[in-house]
C-alpha cells in the first residue's frame, strides 16, 4: 500500500475526512472540505484514490459510498509519523509531551498504558 503522506494535498484531505467519517458519499465529503472544489473534481479525486487502492466504494441507492481500505492502525501510524516529523523535529517524546499538555486529567487506565509504553521504551 502506498504511504498516505505521499498523497497530493487534496487527495490526502479527502482520505483523512473519509477516515474520520468511516464512510461517506462524495457529496458528504465535499461538504466537509475546506474550500471544496466542484462536485465532479471531488469524484475525480475519489476515483484516483480508488485507483491507488487506498479506498473503495459500494453502491447504496444509486450512490457511491466510500470507505478506506487501509487498516486504522496503519493510517494512525502514518499520520503520527508525519506529525512528529513536521512539528516536533522527529522527537516522539516532544510530541507525547505536547499531547499530554492538551489533557487536563488522565484515567487510571490511560496512565497505566503510558507507563507500560515508557517501560517498554526503556527496555529497548
Amino acid at each position: 500500500m502506498m504511504m498516505i503522506d505521499s498523497l497530493p494535498r487534496r487527495e490526502r484531505e479527502l482520505f483523512e475526512l473519509l477516515c474520520s467519517a468511516g464512510e461517506a458519499t462524495a457529496a458528504e465529503l465535499r461538504a466537509s472540505m475546506k474550500e471544496p472544489p466542484s462536485y465532479s473534481a471531488v469524484r475525480t479525486l475519489l476515483a484516483r484514490l480508488e485507483a491507488r487502492g487506498v479506498i473503495k466504494h459500494r453502491t447504496v441507492d444509486q450512490a457511491y459510498v466510500y470507505r478506506s481500505v487501509a487498516q486504522p492502525a496503519k493510517v494512525r501510524e502514518t499520520a503520527m509519523n508525519q506529525m512528529v516529523r513536521t512539528f516536533f523535529d522527529g522527537s516522539a517524546a516532544n510530541a507525547a509531551t505536547a499531547l499530554l499538555g492538551l489533557t487536563k486529567s488522565l484515567s487510571k487506565d490511560e496512565i497505566d498504558a503510558l507507563q507500560r509504553a515508557i517501560d517498554e521504551a526503556r527496555e529497548r
